[in-house]
């Protein structure tokens, strides 16, 4: 299993988590951005970095990863990709995305876009804070013991 990380919007607080694992379990992992990311120092982590755009990140990825590799992205819509490929996805907050709730997560986010372009104000997600750090690792522990063993 190669771990990809997408590295846009990478919360700082799961860094320590992240370099933790990787280092324990000897994961050869890829972070990919538009812009330097630091992880930490590993010899299991490269960094790739791509040209800047929407989805140039995202579409590195796609084109990267392989069946039973695991994504780190807070981006359904590369989520939606990756499973379509036969690989898992989380989130930042803990959520393992799976082909059995990728859909609703891509149509409440759809709904959520359709309700912003009409005008209409919305609270965005609430601030990532250390509940969520302990959720994300949470699930990518039961992730790794489950994947890895």
């Amino acid at each position: 299993m190669t771990l990809f990380i997408d590295g846009d919007a990478f919360p700082k607080l799961l860094k320590p988590i992240v370099l933790r694992a990787i280092e324990k379990q000897q994961i050869n992992t890829i972070v990919i951005a538009n812009k330097k990311i630091d992880i930490g120092k590993s010899s299991f982590i490269k960094y790739i970095i791509v040209d800047a755009g929407a989805d140039e990140a995202d579409n590195h990825i796609v084109e990267q990863v392989k069946e039973n590799d695991l994504v780190i992205t807070a981006d359904i819509p590369l989520a939606d990709r990756v499973i379509s490929k036969n690989a898992y996805a989380i989130d930042h907050r803990g959520e393992l995305y799976t082909v059995n709730n990728i859909k609703q997560y891509l149509a409440y986010r759809d709904l959520m876009q359709n309700i912003r372009d009409s005008g209409e104000m919305t609270k965005g997600p609430k601030a990532f804070g250390q509940k969520d750090s302990q959720s994300f690792a949470n699930q990518f522990n039961k992730f790794l013991q489950a994947h890895l063993s």
